[in-house]
């Protein structure tokens, strides 16, 4: 059986997570870029993001990546679940939903009044572990991009 574990990324963890974010922006068809090691450390040295790392077995497999922010709306803190990601070789050992698990328990213990995120919409896969585990699509509100 495997051992899953899942810890906090501190700023010593660039080296663990980057080349997780790198798999991660290779996905959504991203080149390699030398700018993510540096935005990774600036993030987590400044406490602008909350990530986590999952290893299975001692080797990192996936992680996560969240923003904490506010809604004036609901005048509470709401939590921006920006990237979550397993390796394909970690797929089908239910790192995913283990880690969300420890995204949401985070979130609640926070104060945050509720978590979002947003994926494409061909990963059914992804789209599946979130209806699974309660989660509902947005049916309210358009989003709109404004890319510079």
């Amino acid at each position: 059986m495997s051992e899953l574990s899942i810890v906090r990324a501190t700023a010593e963890d660039v080296d663990v997570l980057h080349p997780l974010v790198e798999a991660y922006r290779d996905f959504y068809k991203q080149a390699p870029n030398d700018k993510t090691a540096p935005y990774l450390s600036d993030r987590l040295a400044n406490n602008e993001l909350i990530g986590w790392i999952a290893y299975l077995d001692g080797a990192p497999v996936g992680f996560s990546i969240v923003y904490p922010t506010f809604s004036t709306v609901s005048l509470s803190k709401i939590w921006l679940l920006n990237d979550l990601f397993v390796t394909p070789a970690a797929r089908g050992h239910k790192v995913a939903s283990q880690i969300m698990q420890v995204v949401e328990d985070a979130a609640r213990e926070a104060g945050a009044t509720r978590v979002f995120l947003r994926t494409a919409n061909d990963n059914t896969a992804a789209q599946a572990l979130y209806e699974g585990r309660g989660w509902v699509q947005d049916t309210v509100f358009r989003r709109y991009d404004l890319i510079f």
